[in-house]
């Protein structure tokens, strides 16, 4: 199907059923992503940054569990640094990025500015503009890929998908359409992932950038400013990541995190979760040391002594420490006091990461690790070649979704706010306005009765 015509006739309906429970879940998780994250430095920081220099005018669109009315350039920052702060959020292999922590903090942003303008949106309009952003964004993750020499962050294609999704709820001509996909492209934040990795820092996956983009390319592009083409999107080289739109799903390709690291760690921590049910006996006590093999980007994490959230999500030793001496890897082990916990650190310490040829030979198609724990009393327990827990071919379990959100969600909600986000998340495709969910997302939780 032609990309003009997905985008303003597809339609939340005519995807498979599994694909629209798949984008409800999307939604969850994302939103259960900030939920952990709302009181982090980088979330403050970032909706202070956007109150400051990005007061509403015109057009107003609210803070993420803050309630603060700011310009959509604002709340599309703030809501994709805060998503980023905390990394549990989807991704995608062929594209090695994300999409939603781009996509739903821009969509929503967008939403909330139409409907203080008097628009009412369903929450099937809702459902289907994310759909067009999830998969535009993911298809054009894939054409920056193969095209590209350098591993770039996902705010680098994924306002694509901010602009697919936005013109179909602003209704753009083609022409304009074309013109945003352009200026999102020109704009997009080519940024070196790689850096990030070594050097961690609060830029993250740049997806505040990618946000920005893409609603900035549509504000430009309804203002006459002329951008196009989008060399991810339109040149007949790459025409064969669009030539299915509409017949083929790549959001059914997404994986999903169990745990709030980097995806590359996921697979250690998926071998250690395995031997931990298998012995469950088994504590930090009596652990001598760990040795982790896996693939060269995984071994490039290394992180035993973070100093701040942002090195320790982007590690490999120091939360698979966490996970052991915690019994959990949530919000709490990566971020604040835990970072600099005496017998974290001291586990962490003794785990050593190896680059296995065999699995750096099998990716990026495939993230794998093995986990080795030499034991005290003089025997080692050593489990199999394991690929990451959420990964399509090892997925989560509807029991699991809802263990990570309330993991996620409760300590910074409360379980009643959360269990009220659920509800309105599952009502959506009936409903005739998504007001319901809005409030509860873009209202202070002290506020909410």
């Amino acid at each position: 199907m032609p990309l003009y015509s997905f985008v303003q006739n597809f339609h939340y309906r005519d995807a498979p059923p599994s694909t629209r429970e798949l984008i409800r879940t999307c939604l969850l998780d994302i939103v259960s992503v900030a939920a952990g994250a709302r009181d982090n430095q980088t979330s403050l920081r970032l909706k202070t940054f956007a109150a400051t220099h990005h007061p509403a005018t015109a057009l107003s669109s609210r803070l993420w569990f803050d309630g603060r009315a700011v310009h959509p350039l604002g709340a599309a920052w703030a809501g994709g640094f805060s998503v980023d702060s905390l990394d549990a959020h989807e991704g995608h292999f062929t594209s090695k990025g994300h999409a939603g922590a781009t996509v739903v903090p821009a969509l929503i942003a967008l939403i909330d500015a139409c409907r203080d303008r008097g628009k009412n949106i369903s929450g099937e309009e809702l459902l289907s503009a994310l759909c067009i952003g999830y998969e535009t964004a993911l298809r054009a993750g894939q054409a920056l890929m193969a095209t590209a020499p350098e591993y770039h962050a996902s705010g680098a294609f994924s306002g694509i998908g901010v602009v697919c999704a936005g013109a179909r709820l602003l209704r753009l001509d083609e022409s304009t359409f074309r013109h945003a996909l352009g200026i999102a492209e020109y704009f997009g934040p080519r940024c070196p992932m790689m850096r990030l990795v070594q050097f961690p820092s609060m830029l993250r996956d740049a997806h505040g950038a990618g946000a920005y983009a893409g609603v900035n390319a549509l504000l430009m592009a309804q203002a006459g400013v002329t951008g196009a083409p989008a060399t991810m999107v339109e040149p007949l080289e790459i025409s064969r990541f669009w030539d299915d739109l509409g017949r083929r799903w790549e959001i059914d390709e997404q994986y999903f995190k169990p745990w709030p690291v980097c995806r590359w760690a996921q697979p250690a921590l998926t071998a250690m979760t395995d031997l931990m049910h298998a012995h469950p006996a088994l504590d930090a006590s009596s652990i001598e040391s760990i040795e982790v093999e896996t693939f060269h980007e995984s071994v490039c994490l290394q992180g035993h002594f973070p100093n701040n959230a942002d090195e320790a999500q982007y590690a490999l030793a120091f939360p698979l420490a966490a996970l052991i001496v915690r019994g959990q890897l949530g919000p709490g082990e990566v971020t604040g006091e835990a970072i600099h916990a005496p017998d974290i650190l001291a586990l962490s310490s003794r785990i050593t990461l190896h680059e296995a040829p065999d699995l750096s030979a099998r990716f990026p198609e495939e993230i794998l690790s093995r986990v080795t724990l030499n034991l005290k009393d003089g025997s080692r327990l050593a489990s199999p070649t394991s690929t990451a827990k959420g990964d399509p071919d090892n997925p989560m379990s509807a029991v699991e979704f809802i263990d990570k959100f309330h993991l996620l969600a409760d300590d910074s909600l409360g379980s009643a706010l959360a269990n009220a986000l659920k509800a309105s998340i599952d009502a959506l495709p009936a409903s005739s306005d998504c007001q319901a969910f809005l409030e509860l997302l873009l209202s202070a939780p002290a506020a909410l009765p």
